[in-house]
């Protein structure tokens, strides 16, 4: 499918399985906090709306504006953090370059990049509306054997 070109009907419908809708209050900030730190490509921007994709999983973004009669729209606290309590994770993101980029362009940093027990080596970083994207990439035999 042609992020660029597909209608708006046409992407609608071809969407399957567990949709993620993020809505933020600025879409040009969300996304270059998204490339600066992830290198995740953008379509179809616009002040309103874009579409992400990473690894063949595809992420819309929302501004507030354009949720103007949707319910959830009075739930969203006007100060941040909006994304209390959600994880977005991206797989196959090294974290360690994903922290680094994070502390370099003062984004906080929840948890450095850490090997995890579930076989992921992970880290915590916040986006300008308070999302916690969560990069992490598979642990090596080698970091494996070394957690206890």
């Amino acid at each position: 499918m042609d992020f660029e070109t597909v209608s708006a009907e046409d992407f609608g419908a071809s969407l399957t399985g567990i949709g993620l809708n993020l809505l933020v209050r600025d879409i040009a900030t969300t996304l270059a906090f998204l490339d600066t730190i992830f290198q995740v490509k953008a379509h179809r921007i616009s002040a309103d709306f874009a579409i992400v994709t990473h690894e063949g999983m595809v992420l819309q973004l929302h501004a507030d504006g354009t949720y103007h009669s949707n319910p959830l729209l009075g739930l969203v606290p006007e100060n941040p953090p909006r994304g209390g309590g959600v994880e977005i994770r991206l797989f196959n993101v090294d974290p360690d370059v994903a922290a680094t980029k994070a502390h370099a362009n003062g984004h906080p940093v929840l948890q450095e990049a850490t090997d995890k027990p579930h076989g992921l080596r992970e880290c915590y970083v916040l986006d300008p509306d308070g999302y916690a994207w969560v990069p992490s990439r598979t642990l090596t035999p080698s970091e494996r054997s070394q957690i206890s």
